[in-house]
Parts: C-alpha cells; sequence; structure tokens
C-alpha cells in the first residue's frame, strides 16, 4: 500500500471522528439570494456520508462508513437505511444508482474490504459482483455508464494501473489488460472522498481523476475499453491531486483537488478548474472563500450552464458563473455531493444530508 494514500485513509477515519465533535448543521431553511433555498435532512444515522447520488429530483441514494446505504423516494423528505450484507464493517466509499430499485455500491479499503454490490429490488437483497484479492489495491470510486457498462478503479498495484470495466451490469467484471490502460505513476492511485473521481459524460466517454502523484486526467471515448492519460494544473504533490469530476458534456467539466495532509487548513490555490476540451486543457478558477480540502463538484444540470456545487472540509459553496466566484453556504465538513433538475444534496459528517433547492 503506498505511503501516500495510506496517510490518507488514516486521515478520512480520523475525520469521521472529529466530525462527530462539529454536531448537526442547523441551518434549518434558509434562503439565499438569487432563490436558493438550504434545508436540513434527516438522514437517520451519525456515520459519515461520503457519497451521493441522485437518480432524479427525488430518487437519491447515499452511502458511508459504518455499512450505510441511504435512499430517498421523496427528494430527501424521508430518508431510509437499506440493509447490507456486511453489516457495519465496511465503508462503502461510492454508490452509482440507475433507480429507485437498482443500484451498485463499492466499499473501499485494502484486499478484500474492497468490494461491489448490486442491488436490483431497492436493497431487499444484494449480490456480491467483485471482491478484490489484491491486498496491495485499493478500490476508490465507480461509475456505470449505462445500464450495462461500468468502471471501477483502483491505486495502482506492482506497477499496473487498476481500472475494472463490465459489460453486463457487473455480473461480471474483468481489469484491463496493461496496454489498455495508462502505465502508472510510482505510488499513483486516487481519492476515495466523494465517489467522484470516476466519472462519465455519456455512454461513451468517461474519466478518471487520480490524486498522488501526479494529478492525471485518464480519459476514455470507447466506453472504457482504452484509456490515456494527461497532465493537469491542478495541485500535486506526497499526499496532493485531484480529488473530484463533473462533466455536463462530452466537453465541458469542472474539477476539484486538494492537499489531503491539510484537511481543515488546505489553501491551495491550484484546486478548481473548468474545461471547454473533454479535459486536454483546463482554465484555473479561484478556489472558495474558506480553508480546507475540497472533496467533490456536482453540476446543478437544470440551472443553465454554469451552476456547480463544491464540497470539502472547510464547507460547502455554490457558484453560478462557472466557478469564477462562489458563495458560501456552509463552514461545516461535508464529503459527498450530487444533483438533478434544479436540487442538490450534499452530505457528509454525523450523518449530515442537506438539501438546495433553486
Amino acid at each position: 500500500m503506498p505511503v501516500a494514500f495510506h496517510s490518507f485513509r488514516s486521515h478520512v477515519r480520523c475525520a469521521a471522528v472529529v466530525l462527530a465533535i462539529f454536531g448537526p448543521l442547523n441551518v434549518g431553511a434558509q434562503a439565499f439570494a438569487p432563490a436558493l433555498r438550504v434545508t436540513e435532512q434527516s438522514s437517520g444515522t451519525t456515520q459519515l456520508i461520503q457519497a451521493v447520488h441522485a437518480v432524479t429530483d427525488r430518487v437519491v441514494w447515499a452511502s458511508g462508513h459504518g455499512g450505510i446505504v441511504l435512499r430517498t423516494l421523496d427528494g430527501g423528505d424521508h430518508w431510509s437505511t437499506v440493509a447490507t450484507p456486511s453489516g457495519d464493517t465496511l465503508e462503502f466509499r461510492d454508490v452509482h444508482a440507475a433507480s429507485a430499485d437498482t443500484a451498485w455500491i463499492l466499499s473501499s479499503g485494502a484486499g478484500t474490504k474492497s468490494r461491489i454490490y448490486h442491488t436490483t429490488d431497492g436493497g431487499q437483497t444484494w449480490a456480491l459482483q467483485f471482491t478484490n484479492r489484491d491486498t496491495v489495491a485499493f478500490y476508490d470510486c465507480l461509475t456505470f455508464l449505462d445500464a450495462k457498462r461500468g468502471i471501477a478503479f483502483s491505486d495502482a498495484s506492482a506497477g499496473r494501473t487498476l481500472i475494472l470495466r463490465t459489460d453486463n451490469a457487473g455480473t461480471s467484471w474483468s481489469l484491463l489488460a496493461p496496454s489498455a490502460v495508462p502505465a502508472p505513476l510510482v505510488g499513483e492511485g486516487a481519492f476515495a472522498s466523494s465517489g467522484l473521481c470516476v466519472a462519465h459524460s455519456s455512454a461513451t466517454n468517461a474519466f478518471i481523476a487520480t490524486g498522488s502523484p501526479g494529478a492525471r486526467l485518464f480519459r476514455s471515448t470507447d466506453a472504457g475499453l482504452t484509456w490515456r492519460a494527461s497532465e493537469t494544473p491542478f495541485v500535486r504533490g506526497k499526499v496532493a491531486g485531484l480529488t473530484g469530476l463533473a462533466f455536463r458534456d462530452a466537453v465541458h467539466g469542472i474539477a476539484t483537488a486538494a492537499d489531503i495532509n491539510a484537511l481543515r487548513t488546505d489553501t491551495s490555490s491550484a484546486v478548481v478548474g473548468v474545461t471547454d476540451d473533454g479535459g486536454a486543457t483546463w482554465t484555473m478558477r479561484p478556489r472558495p472563500p474558506l480553508p480546507g480540502a475540497l472533496s467533490g463538484v456536482a453540476w446543478v444540470p437544470s440551472e443553465g450552464t454554469q451552476t456547480a456545487v463544491v464540497v470539502g472540509f472547510g464547507g460547502a459553496f455554490v457558484t453560478s458563473d462557472g466557478a469564477k466566484t462562489w458563495r458560501t453556504i456552509s463552514d461545516q465538513v461535508f464529503t459527498g455531493v450530487a444533483a438533478a433538475g434544479h436540487r442538490a444534496w450534499i452530505a457528509g459528517g454525523g450523518g449530515r444530508i442537506t438539501r438546495l433547492d433553486w
């Protein structure tokens, strides 16, 4: 296990304890101009929630530590806990849902702690689709390009970039051959902070954001069959690099990065950027106003082409001009974010979930 990523994983586990100290976010329901309403929701858990996936503006799934998986069918007015086969032994760092009934969850950890489960009945039953047998590999994020084709990414192992792919909804997963993926940098991997280090913009275009040491972007235009790597101008270092991606189409994207060694105090400048050529080049934007490592980002699809939400250990922030300027929504710690329609959900420590309505 690379030392850098071991350090990040330790930070996240410590953060789960630290977050409980801050207590719940007492936003109640607040209005922000222009026309943004912020409402705290009741998740029914005190576990750290790391990932959120919105299927529609009513159907949303979330996952996190202590084996927690959540689902709402009414936009978060009511959240229900979904039982999983692992009980409370795994950290579900990512979730991808196709409907109210169909979803995949990824647990992260060394060796067999990295697994993929699948449900087609709203979590009443789960099928274990993949168990990692590589003691060094640590799976970070996954996404599905459509109902059948999915991708999962792990930290490199034995000098090999590890990208899993399925074309049968996860019934079987296969590692791509070394010739189909970029050769890894020494110790290269991703940050399993928000479930947003793997993203897609269509059924053919997919992206992977690597963390330390190089903050590289991997891109595929053939549904994940082959990949190429490109350099980015984001912060990089021993425990620094890209943390999250969001693409609203094949060319327009936004990304976040962070120095994970400074979870609450990071002030790195090169941590937000936008692209209009599919990640070939990036225009850097100012960071949100509060210090703290950024963990993820989501476009708000029905609010034009410039509205996005960024979350991290310094708070939650909204832009309506393509990340040129920011409004602070909260100074509490949030790690997961997702959006659908005119809504976004942000989630973090102590089971905190908050909905943003435009």
